[in-house]
C-alpha cells in the first residue's frame, strides 16, 4: 500500500463531448501552469459511458503551501 501525501485542495475536471475530451489535457496543463507552487499529491481518473455519452473525469488532490502555512 502506498502512503498518500496529505492534501488541502481538490480540483475536478470532467468532459462529456468529444471536443471537451480532446481538450481535457490542455485544460489540466493550463491549470497546473497557473498554480506552479501547488504540488499534486494524488490523482483519480474515471471513465463512464452509456448509450449516448462517454464521460471522463480527472480528480487532482493537491497541496497549496500558502494554505498549509496558515494552519
Amino acid at each position: 500500500m502506498d502512503i498518500v501525501e496529505a492534501f488541502n485542495g481538490v480540483k475536478v475536471f470532467s468532459a462529456t463531448t468529444a471536443n471537451d475530451r480532446e481538450d481535457l489535457g490542455g485544460r489540466i496543463s493550463h491549470w497546473l501552469a497557473a498554480h506552479p507552487t501547488w504540488t499534486v499529491t494524488d490523482k483519480v481518473v474515471r471513465q463512464s459511458s452509456d448509450d449516448a455519452y462517454h464521460c471522463i473525469t480527472v480528480v487532482l488532490f493537491y497541496r497549496d503551501p500558502a494554505v498549509t502555512a496558515k494552519t
